[in-house]
């Protein structure tokens, strides 16, 4: 596949909310929401970042247009999403706006998106209120139950972005109004350079102003000329000039340091102060103020140009263009899902792929600075160096990253983006492996070897999915490519994840026996006690899901070690150090929780989280949840065509098991004719696995009609108690929002189902079968007579996961349960949100409405099997 490098230069990089954001965090306490809340962003400078609606900028943000809009009634400008900070919503932080990435190329020649705004008065306070009233027993308020939509009155506000060139952007704005009444639209596209000058004492700052030539023309002495032309064909526009500079006297009562300032077009347009805007028309923020009336069931149309050379005839060829590239990216989607039959996969899969594009990000931090303070600004607390991220002085980042959200995290994490890197692998595998390299930077990477985690806190401890993420990045690229893949990108991530590897060896094993005390794991809130507490003295969990993904790391160092030792000898002995260590792994689970150190349960047949106390006593925390079912993710056949051309590992693999008898029974082996022997390396073996899966396949516990639940169900009856230090702990099903603030109380996974782990749940038994056969067979689900082989499974438990997103009998979508409005109506009905998690029973999306990131993976299952490269 093409490397689409070259026009990516340009792309959807701003966040969609940068204020509340730790990088905008300079207080005493590190409350990110109150120091740099919603009410600020209007009037208030950015540090680090730009953001807003439909935002398009360069790859370093030096140059940002977005979308302002102004129905006439709201108190502010509509410059970007509105949603609630963590304290305010019910479940935590919560966009309450209306939009949807409908469509983007991985090169971004073509992109287009869709907000809907209200044309009565946006309800700020009331989604604040309402949410603030509700419990965590109550479901969310969102705005689509404040009638602000009701009778249509709305428009849906489109965005399409197309690329004649690399410096050469078309956009397109669509304002359709739905209702039965004529209704007013103010529309300001904006340009806005990032305030990168405020900060030193000598910092260059660039400018813009109107000219002869286009209606903006930025000056800009790394980014150069560039010219932004407005159409006035369906309307006349004026011209409005500002500075990106804070409004001092409104925030905080000093004097400004210009008289032009950051909330300049809302004072403008909706208060009427005509000395806010600068009439010399030059400044470093410029808007394109249109206004109009758009009658009832009708639409008007808005045509720019962003250019880095003069077009004299801008508009002359850009209805051809703009036709040119929708095409271009209707034949792209085309090509790719061939083979996708049905017209709603298609559609899914085509609007997960543009959300993942659209997720894109510019992140930037530069920590040491971010820690010290600016030169020309307030010195930050004393404290506060030696606060959040301290430890992480060598970190400075200002790269285009995947986010999972631009809204609810607009921030990068760790094992989230090693997920997004499979779905993004289908479409712009160039981009994924870049993505995979850059955290294992030095500016990224401690010098200890640990990967950063995410803002919030660097230095906590995500699932190490990296090596996974790569070698799975690997095989498709190669099987696109159709050549031996990119080796020299397998090297450089694998040296950088070996000594990840070590961090965690050194780090998460408290004493050195194989055994994983993770921390805070990505699983939140789903044991009975806080996993990233600090326990009593003495005091630590022994964790079953630390330590399979430790296991399932070493199979993953050791699959890309052999793949290089095809092509460098040198690789064996590496090779032979994590297939040792996996072992070595294995066996410490292998040990009975009954013998006083293990993990595995002999009697339940499951694995469970083990509390050490301090007399040595060891308290099994026997909860059914997907901690227990992670160690089915460590599996890794090696094949006897392989084992064939590495004969020094194959010797030293066969020394091994002769000479540690004890640790031979682990590895199950068996003979294909003609082939050779094959080797099976997994945590679970024979009866193990059968007794496991019955679980994992038992609609009282973890089979939901739309995949696997996160916790048993059958803790709704029977809920799990600890006694601990003088408290106890509860743990009950919870199918849908979570009931408890751990970790914020904006995530649950005591019972919704996660995509990821369903994808790694999938592929597991994908691997297990293409080792075991159509031989092996079970109950599907427990207890039925419907018995099936684990490849089938898979495909079933892709379909259910696959159903929340299509219609029903051509009716209904399960993500949108209980929302009829979302259903039926003509203008909802196709458009698709990639929630955060669902809801264990109905399906229902829940947590981030737009975390297309990991939940893009539905596209890796919606491809059809003999076409998804493996």
């Amino acid at each position: 596949m093409s490397d689409f490098s070259a026009k990516q230069k340009w792309g959807p990089y701003l966040s969609e909310r940068q204020w509340g954001t730790v990088r905008e965090d300079y207080s005493a306490d590190g409350d990110a929401w109150k120091y740099f809340p919603h009410a600020h962003a209007r009037s208030r400078t950015y540090r680090w970042g730009e953001d807003g609606i439909a935002g398009w900028s360069d790859d370093q943000q030096r140059l940002c247009l977005s979308l302002a809009l102004w129905n006439g009634k709201d108190e502010i400008l509509k410059e970007r999403l509105f949603g609630l900070a963590n304290e305010q919503g019910n479940h935590g932080e919560d966009v309450k706006e209306l939009y949807y990435y409908l469509d983007a190329t991985p090169d971004h020649s073509y992109l287009k998106m869709l907000y809907k705004y209200p044309q009565v008065t946006f309800p700020y306070q009331q989604l604040v209120e309402e949410n603030h009233h509700r419990t965590r027993l109550q479901p969310e308020y969102e705005i689509l139950d404040t009638g602000v939509f009701d009778q249509d009155r709305y428009f849906d506000v489109f965005v399409e972005y197309a690329q004649e060139s690399a410096n050469d952007t078309l956009i397109l704005i669509t304002i359709c109004n739905r209702g039965d009444v004529t209704a007013p639209i103010h529309v300001l596209p904006q340009l806005c350079l990032r305030n990168t000058w405020s900060w030193t004492h000598d910092g260059y700052r660039p400018d813009m102003s109107h000219s002869d030539q286009a209606a903006v023309e930025v000056h800009h002495s790394t980014l150069g000329m560039y010219y932004l032309y407005a159409d006035n064909t369906t309307c006349s526009y004026q011209l409005l000039f500002t500075e990106n500079e804070s409004n001092n006297h409104k925030l905080w009562k000093t004097n400004n340091t210009t008289p032009h300032v950051k909330d300049a077009f809302h004072e403008y347009i909706i208060n009427g102060y005509r000395d806010a805007v600068n009439p010399e028309q030059t400044g470093t923020k410029a808007a394109i103020w249109y206004q109009c009336i758009v009658a009832a069931k009708s639409q008007v149309q808005f045509r720019l140009r962003l250019v880095r050379h003069e077009q004299p005839d801008a508009f002359g060829q850009f209805d051809a263009i703009m036709q040119r590239q929708r095409a271009a990216a209707d034949n792209y989607y085309n090509d790719i899902q061939h083979g996708m039959q049905d017209a709603q996969h298609r559609l899914v899969h085509r609007q997960a792929c543009a959300g993942l594009i659209w997720n894109k990000q510019f992140y930037y931090l530069d920590l040491p600075v971010w820690l010290k303070g600016d030169e020309t600004q307030v010195a930050p607390p004393p404290d506060r160096a030696h606060d959040r991220n301290a430890e992480w002085l060598h970190f400075n980042s200002a790269d285009i990253l995947s986010m999972p959200d631009k809204w609810e995290y607009p921030w990068f994490a760790a094992w989230d983006l090693a997920f997004h890197c499979i779905p993004f692998a289908l479409i712009d595998a160039s981009f994924a492996k870049r993505q995979l390299l850059l955290l294992t930077r030095e500016w990224y990477m401690h010098p200890n070897g640990q990967l950063p985690a995410y803002e919030w806190n660097f230095s906590d401890s995500n699932p190490p999915l990296h090596a996974w993420a790569a070698w799975r990045v690997f095989q498709i690229d190669r099987k696109q490519r159709g050549d031996k893949g990119d080796l020299d990108f397998l090297e450089r991530v694998f040296h950088k994840l070996m000594i990840n590897f070590t961090w965690w060896v050194n780090k998460r094993d408290i004493n050195g026996r194989n055994i994983f005390q993770g921390g805070f794991l990505g699983l939140d809130n789903i044991s009975a006690i806080e996993r990233n507490m600090t326990l009593p003295d003495g005091c630590y969990i022994n964790q079953a899901d630390g330590t399979a993904w430790m296991a399932m790391y070493a199979l993953n160092l050791l699959r890309i070690a052999l793949e290089l030792a095809l092509h460098d000898k040198v690789y064996e002995d590496i090779a032979t150090k994590f297939f040792e260590h996996f072992m070595q792994i294995a066996e410490a689970m292998e040990r009975r929780i009954n013998d006083g150190n293990g993990l595995w349960d002999e009697e339940d047949g499951f694995f469970y989280d083990v509390l050490k106390l301090p007399d040595r006593e060891s308290v099994s925390i026997k909860l059914h949840s997907i901690v227990g079912i992670i160690p089915l993710f460590a599996a890794e056949t090696l094949e006897p065509e392989m084992l064939s051309q590495l004969p020094g590992f194959s010797s030293r693999l066969r020394w091994y098991l002769n000479h540690r008898s004890s640790m031979a029974s682990l590895v199950t082996y068996g003979f294909t004719p003609g082939r050779g022997e094959r080797r099976l390396l997994s945590l679970l073996r024979g009866s193990r696995l059968k007794r496991l899966l019955q679980y994992l396949f038992d609609e009282n516990e973890f089979l939901s009609p739309f995949g696997i639940r996160s916790l048993s169900k059958m803790h709704a009856d029977h809920p799990f108690h600890l006694q601990f230090n003088g408290q106890q702990y509860d743990v009950h099903y919870t199918p849908g929002e979570g009931d408890s603030p751990q970790l914020g109380g904006n995530s649950n996974w005591r019972g919704p189902i996660w995509l990821p782990m369903n994808f790694l749940i999938i592929e597991a038994l994908q691997r297990l079968h293409h080792y075991f056969g159509d031989s092996f067979k079970i109950a599907f689900p427990t207890g039925s007579s419907n018995m099936l082989t684990l490849d089938e499974i898979a495909t079933d438990l892709s379909n259910r996961l696959i159903k929340l997103f299509v219609k029903e009998d051509g009716n209904t979508r399960p993500i949108y349960q209980n929302r009829p409005d979302l259903q039926n109506d003509p203008y909802f009905c196709d458009y698709i949100q990639f929630h955060e998690y669902f809801h264990g029973d109905n399906g229902k999306g829940l947590g981030a409405s737009h975390q297309t990131g990991w939940t893009a993976l539905i596209a890796k299952l919606l491809m059809p099997r003999e076409k998804a490269p493996d």
